[in-house]
């Protein structure tokens, strides 16, 4: 990330169990919209021309979701949401950074000055340690639980975004299981992960013979859901020309099977998560304004690990209890975890528990390396480690490359690979 100058006062705070965010304001100094000013009523606003907006401009040159402010522990920062002509502070063109106090902002042809008020917004920290199957001691955390409660408590429509790994599925099914609706099915459709020819079918059902294959009717997800809850996981992705009709039928609740003719009326919440930010994606004409807006209702983004690293001790101890019960987590280990950078988030954390609580683990022995380039010294103990690793899964798995893969969460062709690469036969670990 590049600064935009050094960073300015402190903007977030923690004091007395309650999170304290200042409040800042962003005022039009040159432009069609000369005067207007808003102040941020949480932690994060956004500018562009589109209705939604907390600085909503109507100058041609700035895009409808332009530009974003947010109070981080960095200080206040301004991210670029991928638009047309660019967001600068002087004479640089940012797409992420701290601004620095006293800062403007030049989109299109609107010049925005942006100054951190005295007043602060204060967040309680929930006492819990957990929400449904959530974990996390971190104020992050704490911060996100009463978040959370509040869904649950409403029937309205709640977009969770964050990265790849965060648990925005996990989310879910915890908002699902604090509401009304906990008796009735939580209905998850990923829509990622079907091709798009079969995605309408996936969501609203087909009666028999309404395309080629279609031998029986199908029920489609919202009517799987009436009375409960529809997880729509990864809508970012879902295709263009699909999401007039999901449009539709968020608005009305009302859906026709493919091939039918009768109309349902289905009652269900519904959640829908993403790993990308739906806004850029409407800049792109990727994702359609008005389903955003239906969508983001509420909007909640999870935190990354990165941001909730003292939460790591507390998720390393649950993961490996689930895999070895009460024998306790070698302190090497979790050391060693407490110290790597986790870009898959608490996924890739539990993953790696597992591997190692499963296959084993044992710290690589300290020994000098034969050079002192780095990137050459980091290949060599990774290619050690890799061949290690490689054998002891191998030997744990008997030899049995499709259970061994399964293990590692790996496909038997990586394997085969990695075999081959460190000169390993299978048959030296079959009993």
């Amino acid at each position: 990330m590049r600064d935009a100058g050094p960073p300015q006062t402190r903007v977030l705070g923690l004091r007395d169990q309650s999170y304290f965010v200042r409040r800042f304001a962003a005022t039009v100094v040159q432009g069609p919209d000369v005067g207007a000013r808003v102040v941020s009523t949480s932690e994060e606003l956004t500018i562009g021309t589109e209705e939604g907006n907390q600085l909503r401009l109507t100058d041609a040159a700035v895009s409808r979701h332009h530009a974003m402010l947010r109070a981080t522990e960095r200080g206040l920062e301004v991210r670029d949401l991928n638009s047309t002509n660019g967001t600068y502070v002087g004479h640089c063109r940012l797409g992420r950074g701290v601004l620095r106090a006293g800062a403007h902002l030049e989109l299109g042809q609107t010049i925005i000055a942006v100054e951190v008020l005295d007043d602060e917004i204060e967040q309680p920290l929930a006492p819990v340690d957990r929400f449904g199957e959530l974990r996390g001691t971190s104020p992050a955390m704490r911060r996100l639980y009463p978040v959370l409660e509040r869904c649950a408590a409403t029937t309205a429509t709640v977009l969770l975004s964050g990265e790849t790994g965060t648990g925005k599925e996990v989310a879910a099914h915890a908002i699902h299981a604090r509401s009304d609706r906990r008796d009735h099915p939580f209905v998850i459709v990923d829509c990622g992960a079907l091709p798009r020819e079969l995605m309408e079918s996936e969501l609203f059902g087909h009666e028999r013979g309404a395309f080629t294959g279609a031998d029986v009717p199908r029920v489609g997800a919202f009517q799987a859901a009436d009375g409960g809850t529809i997880f729509l996981d990864e809508i970012g992705e879902l295709p263009l020309e699909l999401q007039p009709v999901l449009l539709r039928v968020l608005e009305s609740r009302r859906f026709r099977s493919i091939g039918g003719s009768t109309e349902h009326k289905v009652d269900v919440r519904i959640i829908a998560a993403t790993n990308r930010d739906l806004r850029a994606e409407v800049n792109q004409r990727r994702f359609r304004a008005d389903l955003f807006f239906r969508l983001n209702v509420i909007g909640v983004e999870l935190p990354p690990l990165r941001e909730r690293t003292g939460d790591i001790d507390l998720l390393v101890a649950d993961f490996w209890a689930a895999f070895r019960g009460a024998t306790p987590v070698p302190s090497e280990l979790a050391s060693a975890l407490r110290k790597a950078s986790w870009p898959g988030n608490v996924r890739e954390l539990r993953n790696a528990v597992e591997r190692a609580a499963l296959v084993g683990w044992r710290p690589a022995a300290p020994t000098a390396p034969e050079t002192w380039e780095y990137s050459a010294a980091k290949d060599a103990l990774l290619f050690a480690w890799e061949k290690d690793f490689v054998e002891r899964l191998l030997q744990r798995a008997n030899g049995n490359l499709s259970l061994a893969a399964k293990l590692a969460c790996t496909s038997r062709s990586h394997l085969r690979l990695l075999m081959q690469r460190h000169g390993i036969e299978r048959a030296d670990f079959t009993e």
